[in-house]
């Protein structure tokens, strides 16, 4: 077995399709132009004229909206085997910026490259879409939590969400999972100050459900957790694969 057949881009769109083996060598073909971006300079900026996407392969990124006055939305945050930027192949411009939280590696990738590996494996532009329809569940799940959840639920339900997404590629576990994110950024996903969430942490910690601490998210009482958030997964559509 090929380091790339266990890649998280793989382990992803496997949860959709049973990619072949030819499907496998496109996908493959996708990551030819590697490339490295340090912490906190962005790589797409709000606005920008891009014709590239990018394939996450290691590290974390946001995404976010910048206002006015300076200050910022984060949209979502981008895992290993998660898509950036793929609607700027299309629009004109880059409706939001994407800035590495850590170190990252990703793979770029042109407008011919994807129609190219469309054009050569239908079902792989059907697991694609499948992750970019994924991709969009998840906002209108984030615009719910912002507008309608209080923030013990929110938080619980965003920090229930990364688990299963990292679950998925390989990355998390029952226990809980390693997560770079500092109080700011869950302030600004969450539509909370830092204070806010430095209460809202305290509090599901007292109360036995999850910590996060250290750079690690650690799982206490999940099922508690899934109880208070009213979490349910079925948006996230990881029960297995659809086509064979």
């Amino acid at each position: 077995m090929t380091p790339f057949v266990t890649s998280p881009l793989t382990r992803k769109l496997s949860a959709f399709v049973a990619l072949s083996k030819a499907e496998l060598v496109v996908l493959e073909r996708l990551h030819q132009r590697r490339r490295s971006f340090v912490a906190g300079r962005d790589m797409v900026h709000q606005g920008q004229s891009a014709q590239a996407a990018y394939i996450l392969s290691a590290g974390w990124v946001c995404s976010y909206k910048l206002q006015p006055d300076g200050t910022r939305q984060i949209v979502d945050f981008q895992v290993p085997g998660d898509f950036l930027g793929l609607r700027s192949l299309l629009l004109r411009t880059s409706d939001h910026s994407f800035e590495p939280i850590v170190e990252i590696e990703a793979a770029e990738v042109l407008k011919s490259d994807l129609l190219n590996a469309f054009a050569q494996t239908p079902r792989l532009a059907t697991a694609i879409l499948w992750a970019a329809s994924r991709d969009e569940a998840m906002v209108v799940e984030h615009l719910v939590g912002i507008g309608r959840r209080d923030a013990d639920a929110r938080m619980a339900h965003f920090l229930l969400e990364l688990g299963s997404r990292l679950a998925l590629v390989g990355m998390g576990a029952e226990d809980g999972y390693d997560c770079p994110l500092t109080q700011y950024h869950l302030a600004d996903a969450l539509g909370l100050s830092a204070i806010h969430v430095n209460r809202v942490l305290r509090k599901l910690r007292e109360r036995g459900l999850v910590t996060f601490r250290d750079g690690r998210v650690t799982f206490h009482d999940y099922e508690g957790l899934v109880e208070l958030a009213e979490f349910d997964s079925a948006y996230l559509d990881q029960s297995g694969p659809l086509l064979k």
